[in-house]
This record gives structure tokens, sequence and C-alpha cells, in this order.
């Protein structure tokens, strides 16, 4: 299954980091659709109901766009049938967060959708999720692995993010957003995204209008599949990822790529890393960096980074809040009073690991 993740680039980031080529070759960013970016709010533990974005046709809100073109929008996690009758969605006897692979085509609630085509692809910096223990659960954070290119044969003294350059081979390196250069252009195209790779999720959409009349509200439910071989120690499920450009302009080409064709492309996928987190994120009004830390599960003492938490670390450490928008932005008193008091708690041990964070990663 897939109940939390974290999304933490700003609306213009987001649009840079699934960047893409249209049919003609041409690298095209997707622009937000209108007044959808104010209502996404950047967060390191976004939980069911809240905004989140998504990629999607943008023939689904403009019949005369080209079929090649994406667009994003602002959409709340958990499924509203456009048939559902109540006046307030919150009515509803059961949970669309998650949708089942398996079980599209025997439920109404998501048989509808994929039969109009509404497919998207929900982006995320990445996935949380709980193994069962004897006493508890333990989180972890899951993701695609980030990579600096040529910088990870550097030397020890010169294993710098400052100076990380891109993998030739991968044009989606990942390095800090601000040091990178996405905004750089050839031949008048938008660069490619050096940041953070984004996590996408195939989902289901659907727009839902009061019976008594209205703003539409548009939601989205995650597809979800058996684990990976390299998960299924954590849990039984998994969001059904698609794995590079070409899987996610198939996904969303509804016009030329059945519903039937479409569904081959939800697998198990092997293509994931992850690592501990610390229990903080069990609460969905922490949403701060600390829910992202790596913690050693076997150990008291300061976690060694692998390559990619390193990476993650390094990011968010040299990431500019101006840029961002604030994630305590729509948040009650009483929320901002709890999370700080937990970022008080935990900022210590933030810190330590931020300045451990030059050493080198871990060698197998």
């Amino acid at each position: 299954m897939c109940g939390r993740t974290a999304c933490t680039l700003a609306p213009d980031e987001v649009s840079r980091a699934c960047s893409y080529r249209s049919r003609g070759g041409q690298r095209r960013e997707p622009r937000w659709r209108e007044g959808d970016a104010d209502k996404y709010r950047p967060s390191y533990n976004k939980s069911p109901q809240s905004m989140s974005p998504v990629l999607l046709s943008h023939r689904h809100f403009d019949k005369t766009a080209p079929v090649d073109e994406c667009v994003l929008a602002s959409m709340r996690w958990g499924l509203v049938p456009a048939w559902f009758k109540e006046n307030d969605p919150k009515k509803m006897q059961y949970s669309t967060n998650n949708c089942r692979s398996e079980n599209i085509l025997e439920k109404k609630t998501y048989k509808d959708p994929l039969i109009k085509g509404q497919r998207c692809v929900i982006l995320a910096d990445g996935f949380y999720e709980w193994r069962r223990q004897e006493k508890d659960k333990q989180p972890f954070f899951i993701y695609f692995p980030q990579t600096k290119g040529t910088s990870e044969e550097k030397t020890e003294d010169e294993d710098d993010p400052m100076t990380s350059t891109r993998n030739k081979e991968n044009s989606e390196t990942a390095c800090p957003p601000e040091l990178a250069s996405p905004d750089s252009t050839q031949g008048g195209e938008p660069g490619e995204w050096t940041g953070w790779k984004l996590l996408t999720m195939a989902g289901l959409f659907d727009c839902w209008t009061p019976p008594g009349g209205g703003e539409p509200l548009y939601t989205y439910s995650v597809i979800t599949v058996n684990a990976s071989k390299s998960l299924e120690g954590i849990h039984d499920r998994m969001p059904a990822v698609l794995d590079g450009e070409e899987e996610v302009r198939r996904w969303l080409d509804f016009g030329d790529v059945k519903s039937l064709d479409a569904l081959k492309l939800l697998q198990s996928k092997n293509s994931l890393t992850f690592h501990p987190v610390s229990s903080l994120v069990n609460n969905s009004r922490n949403n701060s960096p600390e829910c992202l830390q790596p913690v050693d599960l076997n150990s008291t003492k300061e976690p060694k980074p692998t390559a990619s938490s390193k990476m993650m670390m390094s990011w968010l450490k040299s990431s500019a809040p101006s840029k961002r928008k604030d994630p305590d932005m729509g948040e009650s008193p009483e929320e901002k009073e709890i999370k700080a008091e937990a970022q008080s708690k935990s900022a210590g041990g933030l810190q330590q690991w931020l300045q451990g964070a030059n050493k080198k990663p871990r060698t197998k």
C-alpha cells in the first residue's frame, strides 16, 4: 500500500523535474493548470486528503491541446467518484487512497475512470512504508536511486556536492537544485533537470461536483501492485512505479494506448532504494527534514550514509528555503506548536548528521 509520501519541491521545481520530450523531440516543461500551483503545499510528510502534484494529459482539460502535451494539476489524495451522491466527500464509507491493480476492472469506482482514460502520474520525492515488528512498526523512506555521475569517482577530499557533475549516460543525475543548472538552454530548449529524481507513480483520477453545485473537486488514487523482491521484506504491496519517460508517456497517452495495454505497464519493479527513518514520521503533523533523515537500526551511533541517502541529505541541506513555499502554510497554531516541539527535540541529531554528510559512502 501507499499511505504517506513526501514532495518537497516548489511548484516551479516540480515543473522542471518532470520535463519531457514531445513527439517532435523537443523538451518541454509542463505548465501548471491555472490556479493549481497555489493549491499545492510542499511537504516532508504528506498524507491522504492533502493536495499533491499530478501529471496528466492536457486534453483532459482542453480537447484542442496537442495529443502529447502534459499539464500539472493539484489533486486531493483519495478518489471521489463522479457518481458519488452525498454533498460531502468525507461521507464516503470506504478508502480510495489506493487501488489494487488486479481489481481495477472489478470495481466501478476505478473501472469508470479507467475506461474514460483518466490516467495520471502522482509525483513525489518518495513514499513511506512501515514494516511490522513484534512491538511496533519501523518506517522506511522509499525512492528512486539518486546518483551524482562522475563525482562518485572523486577522492574523499573532492567528494563535495558543490562540484558534482552530470553523468552523460544518465540525464536525471541528482544534485542540490540550487546548484544544478535546470534553466540552461540548448537551442532554445529548457535544460534537463539535474536535481532530485521524482518518483512517478501510476494513478487514476476523477472529477466530482457537489450535487447542489459548486467547484469541481479533482481527486486521485495510487495504483498498487505486489511488492518487488527488494521491498517485500517491508510490505507486501507497493505503488505501481512508472520507470522512465517512455513508461510515463504511454500511461498518460489515453488516445493511442488503450486501457488494457496501459494496465500491462503496472508491474512490480526492483528499481527502488530505501532507508529506515525515525518514528517522527508516524505523526502526519510532523513536517520537517527530520522525517527523511536515515537512522541506523543496529546502532545508537551516527549512521554512515549510503550513496543515495547521502545525496538526499546534501540536497536538503543546500536547498534554499527562500525559493520554496513554506511547508507550514495553512497549518493551525496548534499544529505549528506541535511541530516546533518535535523539531526542537530532533534538531541536534539532524545537525550532527548533516555535519558528517561529506563522508565517503559505505562500500559493499
